[in-house]
């Protein structure tokens, strides 16, 4: 569930009307629930209370300050993939001992960045990686933990551009190999061996995978114990899935209920990675209409919101719920909702029998929370949207719009032209 609800007519976000919002901050701009964060948290602690996990949020998904800090008040770590998270997630002021490091691809810098704040994991998804981690520890006299991310090949059945668990993909390391590394923990007295990590994808709706990954989990740590080595750490991931459209995913209660017998057998310090499900359906997507094309063949309604804000549409296909802020009896058409973008990707809806607003009128783009205005850019030279917080009848801009001058800083033309 979440907090944007329609009352009297209007869509508000807890108890502040979207509209005043928007005269506010200007269109278009993403808008988030404090209390819907707290409430999808709270779920997971709560249905996984028994095994007292750190809940590590996964920062990919959204990595506004404002989100990062509510959820570290509510006792939440961070996943982290890039140097540039780890700095965000420690001016929450988080302690670095609740942050996992995951990535295929982290550099010296990063690294040595990481090592220096005293992380508590690295997520190693190569032999490379590991001895590049060992290298630079060495020489810094340190000896970080680390967790193999295992890739248990288990299809994640969701779509294939956020599916990570199969051997076709870049992440993780096949077991035999994860094996061969784990019983030749010697070769790196600069690191600690410290645990397992899986990650199979993001959006499942099912228990399924998650429950054969779990198998393979098990029956490998049965194979590391006959070798003698010994773990403290099982991360188990993320990839909980909402509700966009008509799906069905499980609830936390749900998915533990399936999930907790088998964390209960590893004997484990438990860890998890949700993203999606803790700020997916915690934010919106708020743009006005600029027009409504009617070319004889198709109808658009135009809006001033592109794909540059929300990128979903286009690179996955995905479905957004989209609303009027203003409940209308105009009648419905069939058209596609589209944004100012020079891209035919450019959309947020194909073919959707959606009311025929007028020039000025406010919609919303429903569960946009994740991966959101992460995935934002500059292209056609437009700054980013607000990113604005809403807590019971209180909002404020978290983030500030980008005006031409942001784009332009650090850009010069030189000297020889």
């Amino acid at each position: 569930m979440h907090d944007f609800k329609f009352k009297n007519g209007e869509l508000y976000c807890e108890d502040v009307r979207v509209r005043d919002a928007a005269v506010k901050v200007g269109t278009p701009f993403y808008l988030y629930s404090h209390n819907t964060l707290r409430d999808h948290f709270t779920k997971i602690q709560k249905a996984f209370a028994p095994v007292e996990p750190l809940i590590c949020f996964a920062m990919k998904s959204n990595d506004n300050l404002a989100v990062l800090k509510t959820l570290a008040n509510l006792g939440a770590g961070f996943d982290i993939v890039s140097g540039g998270e780890l700095k965000k997630a420690l001016r929450t002021g988080v302690s670095a001992d609740k942050i996992v490091f995951a990535s295929v691809g982290k550099t010296e810098e990063e690294i040595t960045d990481a090592i220096n704040a005293g992380i508590l994991l690295f997520n190693v998804e190569s032999l490379p990686e590991l001895e590049e981690i060992h290298r630079i520890a060495q020489k810094m006299n340190k000896k970080p933990k680390v967790a193999l991310r295992i890739n248990p090949d288990v299809k994640a059945l969701t779509h294939a551009k956020i599916t990570t668990g199969t051997l076709k993909n870049k992440f993780g390391i096949d077991l035999q190999t994860a094996r061969k590394i784990l019983r030749s923990a010697a070769k790196y007295p600069n690191v600690q061996l410290s645990g397992l990590h899986i990650h199979i994808g993001s959006q499942i709706t099912t228990r399924a995978p998650f429950l054969k990954a779990m198998t393979k989990v098990l029956e490998f740590l049965d194979v590391l114990k006959k070798d003698g080595v010994a773990l403290e750490y099982l991360d188990i991931g993320g990839g909980m899935g909402i509700i966009y459209k008509d799906e069905q995913p499980q609830t936390a209660q749900d998915f533990a209920e399936a999930v907790l017998p088998y964390l209960r057998k590893t004997g484990l310090k438990i860890i998890m990675e949700p993203g999606r499900f803790i700020v997916g359906n915690a934010g919106i997507l708020v743009s006005r209409v600029l027009y409504l094309k009617d070319n004889g063949f198709k109808k658009f309604l135009i809006v001033d919101a592109g794909m540059n804000d929300l990128i979903r549409p286009a690179l996955y296909d995905a479905y957004h719920e989209i609303v009027p802020i203003v409940e209308t009896k105009a009648r419905k058409v069939k058209m596609d909702i589209v944004g100012p973008i020079c891209e035919s990707a450019d959309f947020f809806a194909r073919d959707r029998m959606f009311p025929a607003l007028n020039n000025g009128d406010l919609l919303a783009v429903m569960s946009a929370g994740a991966y959101g205005y992460v995935m934002a850019s500059n292209y056609n030279v437009r700054g980013r949207p607000p990113e604005v917080m809403v807590k019971g009848d209180q909002f404020e801009v978290a983030k500030q719009r980008e005006t031409f001058d942001d784009l332009m800083r650090g850009e010069t033309v030189p000297s020889f032209l």
